[in-house]
């Protein structure tokens, strides 16, 4: 059985014969025939009319859409252009959650800084304006990523998992079955695993960018392979993932220029149907880009003047980028090997001068960038690292000559010294982070030594205080027997001796009465003395309100008041009102 322009039929082999009544609709020599029999030709036109009627009916259900579209066509169009916005606004707080990064502070450069992230919330904007620092950076990227090396690393890693994950499935099925090797499992286990890690150990190398405000044209040189265009790629993507509404890929904080447009020559413009060579090309481009560079631009310039002689190309790239520092756009970094290009830093401010680092020990690229300090080229140890013979690279330093190494000794100390130096800061900052936690914890303890001392003598005090109160009582109890002793003994003389000696002690009690008197009126003035007497803090004071012993908190000489702590109360009075 099959179908033949929607109709059911009947096929047989070159050497079948069909024995039923119906049409023959093919037969070829050597290929059977189809026929399609009488009792199904009925069947076969009422399906086809069905099929008719399903198509005519599908065709008025959308013609009925389409029309109801057409009315609401404006509504739909805007519909679809928000869900497109935030489709886009979605996907970039996707990819910003998923590979991390730093929210940056684009400011426009003519504004003396102004932030444009005027909408941007209370917590984020203190973040940003936190670094003071800053302020004399015109960019500022701490450990950049370019997203292309992070997304690689992320896949290859993801992979290296995902096939341990499998053989290690695949080792638990073959557990089940008979001579199973369980060492060779365990072996390819661990190398899978030892993969895993090595790729986690080895994350692609950041770069900072830190460029001055005064800095209107980096020059980055170095050796090849050593991470220079890559660096430049890093920046510009930067700046585009800036302006997108995406986080940047680096550390805290990232302050980026507003960049009217980003202008880049980065590779081989060599054009066989427009006739260009690579030197041409590169021409072109650069034209281009001055013709549509403002004040406002990022230009990335990888390999300046190269392509042709090397004497020529030096010239054409230093008058190429006196012209961008010469306000053709806001900054420009550019990349070279030619030596020359790396003294315009010593004839123009508004050029500073950056390497790509190389690992001398193991004649391999470190990828970080040093600041400062013009790069070598370092292509005859590149060329030895990747197996030169030794006879050719002997010859190539010999023609090189001497002078030229010379100039190189004279960069690889300033780069030694450099890389001490940066060692050094690293040092002192280590060691300013320790005396400032040291002086912290030291500033706790004296906090803690004054507490706990003002926290003894109080206690010192109340003692004191409680000893003077019981000693007070014992002797006002020994006054009191005394005098009641003393008045028993009068009454007893009295009887005995008579009227003479009875005035006798009569007149010693009057002059005792009186020295008590007089005790008694010269204790206001005391009192009195000893209220102009202001108390210092630290002292225990009586308090005459309250009858009690207080430490003496603060004193307030200007107004004539203390604050006190009695118990667990803390008042202010007059300095009249307490007695030291």
């Amino acid at each position: 059985m099959r179908t033949v322009d929607g109709r059911w039929c009947i096929t047989s082999g070159s050497d079948q014969r069909v024995g039923l009544e119906g049409l023959l609709l093919f037969s070829g020599s050597g290929m059977g025939s189809i026929v399609e029999p009488l009792p199904a030709v009925a069947l076969n036109d009422e399906l086809q009319r069905a099929r008719a009627s399903v198509t005519k009916a599908e065709n008025d259900i959308l013609f009925k859409i389409t029309k109801k579209m057409q009315e609401g066509l404006q509504c739909i169009e805007n519909t679809f252009s928000i869900i497109v916005r935030l489709d886009t606004i979605n996907a970039r707080a996707q990819y910003s959650l998923s590979y991390g990064g730093t929210y940056p502070e684009l400011y426009f450069p003519h504004d003396k800084g102004k932030s444009v992230a005027a909408d941007v919330m209370l917590e984020d904007r203190t973040s940003i304006t936190s670094h003071p620092s800053l302020e004399e950076w015109t960019l500022y990227l701490p450990k950049s990523y370019h997203p292309l090396l992070l997304q690689k690393h992320r896949e290859s890693l993801n992979n290296a998992m995902k096939h341990a994950r499998n053989a290690t499935s695949e080792i638990r099925r073959k557990q089940q079955r008979e001579g199973f090797t369980r060492e060779k499992s365990n072996l390819d286990i661990f190398s899978l695993e030892m993969e895993v890690a090595e790729i986690k150990n080895t994350p692609p190398v950041p770069v900072d960018i830190f460029i001055a405000r005064n800095t209107k044209v980096l020059v980055i040189t170095g050796p090849n392979t050593g991470g220079k265009t890559i660096s430049l790629k890093t920046v510009g993507l930067a700046a585009m993932m800036a302006k997108s509404g995406l986080y940047v890929l680096a550390s805290e904080p990232v302050k980026i220029p507003w960049f009217d447009c980003v202008l880049a020559d980065i590779g081989d413009e060599q054009s066989l149907s427009q006739s260009l060579s690579t030197f041409s090309g590169h021409l072109k481009q650069i034209t281009n880009i001055q013709s549509c560079s403002t004040s406002m631009s990022l230009v990335l310039l990888d390999e300046v003047g190269a392509g042709t002689n090397p004497l020529e190309g030096a010239a054409l790239g230093m008058s190429l980028l006196e012209s961008f520092a010469d306000a053709s756009s806001l900054l420009t970094l550019a990349t070279t090997h030619h030596g020359e290009l790396k003294t315009l830093k010593y004839s123009n401010e508004g050029f500073e001068n950056a390497c790509m680092e190389f690992d001398e020990v193991n004649l391999k690229p470190t990828y970080k960038i040093l600041w400062g300090i013009p790069g070598r080229s370092n292509a005859i140890n590149i060329a030895e690292r990747l197996g030169m013979p030794k006879a050719i690279l002997d010859d190539a330093r010999e023609i090189y000559g001497t002078a030229n190494a010379e100039i190189n000794e004279v960069i690889l100390d300033m780069e030694r010294f450099k890389h001490k130096s940066h060692e050094q800061v690293h040092e002192a900052q280590h060691y300013l982070e320790l005396s400032r936690e040291l002086y912290e914890k030291v500033l706790i303890a004296r906090k803690r030594i004054i507490e706990h001392g003002i926290e003894q003598r109080y206690r010192k005090m109340e003692e004191i205080s409680r000893l003077e109160a019981a000693a007070r009582s014992e002797l006002h109890r020994k006054a009191r027997q005394f005098r009641a002793s003393r008045r028993q003994l009068s009454e007893r003389y009295s009887d005995a001796f008579g009227k003479e000696t009875s005035k006798t002690l009569e007149t010693e009690s009057f002059e005792a009465t009186r020295d008590e008197n007089a005790g008694k009126s010269l204790k206001p003035q005391v009192l009195a003395e000893k209220r102009a007497m202001l108390p210092k803090v630290g002292d225990m004071v009586q308090v005459l309100s309250l009858g009690k012993k207080a430490l003496v908190l603060k004193v307030d000489s200007s107004r004539g008041e203390v604050v006190i702590q009695a118990g667990n109360m803390r008042l202010k009075l007059k300095a009249s009102d307490v007695v030291t």
